[in-house]
């Protein structure tokens, strides 16, 4: 029988996840620190044994390297690697690029949260004109503009992620291929809701650790039967700790989303 598994694994740590700063589709490189997350998702992989098939990531940098990084850790740069905007981050519209902690004492703490942290809340978005606009970005140049998004609340990520997944990396792993998916953290979030059925309401207390894969196996008709951090319970805890206090209200300087 055909193993069925996806791995998924958020980026590491960014330079404006360092600084505080909303990133969405702004193409960021990773930190030193981001470095070594992807070095010790690699070698969580490598120590369970794990080769690849294919590879699947956004069309942004810190998780592009962040792929490059676990890929060359297991010795397999060869890998076939598709990079899809639909993986992107969540777009934060005129968010992008604005401290959080300053935009906090402009408009409230509680309105920042909601826009980080729940389902359904979408940021300011962005004029068509402004620079930060997709549109205006040579690696969605072929695409319709239609689709561009000038800000995303969690569930238009959910929109199209979903599809993606369903459509395109659904069929490797119907076809027994090991998958590796390297994204963000609200990308990662909508997939994740996905896959465990959450209901809305939870989904603020969902958290992404970096730097430890999660592991998903499905069953003979493609739903999630059982799911698995590649690392200790301790080790998993700490990450997820440290993912909920820098998620918390007030946003202090230098959290990481």
């Amino acid at each position: 029988m055909a193993q069925r598994e996806a791995v998924l694994v958020r980026h590491g740590e960014s330079e404006w996840n360092r600084d505080n700063r909303f990133t969405g589709w702004a193409d960021i490189d990773l930190t030193e620190r981001g470095v070594a997350e992807a070095k010790a998702a690699g070698e969580h992989l490598r120590a369970a044994g794990y080769s690849f098939d294919v590879a699947y990531t956004s069309m942004l940098k810190r998780a592009i390297k962040t792929t490059w990084i676990v890929l060359d850790v297991l010795d397999q740069c060869w890998l076939p690697v598709h990079k899809a905007w639909q993986l992107n981050e969540r777009h934060y519209g005129a968010l992008q690029g604005l401290n959080k902690l300053e935009t906090a004492q402009k408009v409230g703490p509680e309105q920042v949260f909601a826009w980080r942290r729940s389902y359904t809340a979408r940021p300011p978005l962005l004029d068509p004109d402004d620079e930060r606009h997709p549109r205006h970005d040579p690696r969605y140049r072929g695409l319709d503009e239609s689709i561009l998004p000038a800000g995303e609340s969690l569930a238009d990520t959910t929109r199209r992620v979903l599809p993606y997944w369903r459509d395109v990396i659904l069929a490797d792993i119907r076809a027994g291929k090991c998958v590796l998916v390297v994204a963000h953290a609200n990308s990662l979030r909508a997939l994740i809701k996905a896959l465990d059925d959450m209901p809305d309401e939870v989904v603020p207390d969902l958290y992404i650790p970096t730097g430890i894969p999660l592991v998903y196996r499905f069953d003979a008709a493609l739903r999630a039967v059982e799911r698995q951090y590649l690392a200790s319970d301790e080790e998993v805890e700490q990450a997820l700790e440290r993912a909920r206090l820098l998620a918390q209200k007030p946003i202090p300087p230098g959290a990481v989303p």
